[in-house]
């Protein structure tokens, strides 16, 4: 299976080298504009980009004929690939979820927490993470498809986005400290679980049940700008927009969040 999702990556992710480095002065994605950006690699169904406030990107689906011909966007070969990566990732996520999971840990460990950036109102460091890093510098633009609920109003508070998908048995886990979490800091922090899982299995879902915001983005457009491989991930912003915390949430607690938002919450 590794090998045949390796396979259609490669497929789909033949980056078109001369795009590479271009420089777009103005860029329209749908009703978004895009200023100083810069193209950083094209495939056959997606393109990605920095611009002045970040890191995105975009399926080429969604840009106009002009543009799409500029970056040589062929409908019907993306529509076959995206297809293929559909099954094979259903696929994949059957063999999983038929697999028994490793737990997480709730807590940091009492040696995690006598390390460097480990301590309240410190920096917490997670040793590895599955995604690309963030930290210390603005996130990539919040994209939502369809909110499950009401849309959170974020003004002037922290924002922690939890990547998660109802098949992963850890991120399932996590949801009822994330709960606590928003319940604990409400007036300081919106949770937002975002998964790119259709709306019908996330509502299929009854346990365990979700206290905070749940979105879905099918296209993956965040999941793909954060570079995530691996779920669950979890980002907190803070008020401006800079990430302040990365990694998986069973490295949070209530005490190193509290320190957490205490710090930058200034």
């Amino acid at each position: 299976m590794q090998r045949k999702l390796f396979a259609l990556w490669l497929a789909g992710h033949v980056a078109l080298a001369a795009a590479a480095g271009e420089k777009i002065p103005l860029l329209k994605i749908g009703a978004d504009y895009y200023t100083n950006v810069t193209v950083t690699s094209v495939t056959a169904t997606d393109f990605y980009f920095t611009y002045s406030r970040g890191m995105g990107n975009a399926k080429l689906k969604r840009l106009d004929p002009e543009t799409q011909k500029h970056f040589g966007f062929d409908a019907t070969k993306a529509a076959e690939i995206e297809k293929k990566q559909a099954e094979a990732n259903r696929t994949y996520r059957q063999e999983l979820a038929s697999k028994p999971s490793t737990p997480i840990r709730r807590e940091v460990s009492p040696a995690d927490r006598s390390a460097p950036g480990n301590v309240a109102g410190a920096d917490v460091r997670v040793p590895e993470i599955h995604a690309l890093s963030f930290r210390g510098r603005l996130a990539p633009r919040f994209v939502v498809e369809k909110w499950l609920a009401a849309r959170p109003d974020t003004t002037g508070k922290f924002v922690l986005i939890d990547f998660w998908a109802t098949w992963c048995g850890p991120c399932r886990r996590s949801i009822p400290e994330l709960n606590k979490f928003q319940a604990k800091f409400k007036d300081q922090l919106v949770i937002i679980g975002l998964t790119d899982e259709s709306e019908e299995a996330v509502r299929a879902m009854k346990s365990p049940t979700i206290d905070y915001f749940v979105g879905i983005d099918t296209a993956a457009n965040m999941k793909s700008a954060v570079g995530v491989r691996g779920i669950p991930h979890a980002l907190l912003l803070d008020p401006s927009g800079v990430v302040r915390f990365e990694g998986h949430p069973g490295y949070l607690n209530e005490q190193n969040l509290a320190g957490l938002l205490a710090k930058y919450g200034k």
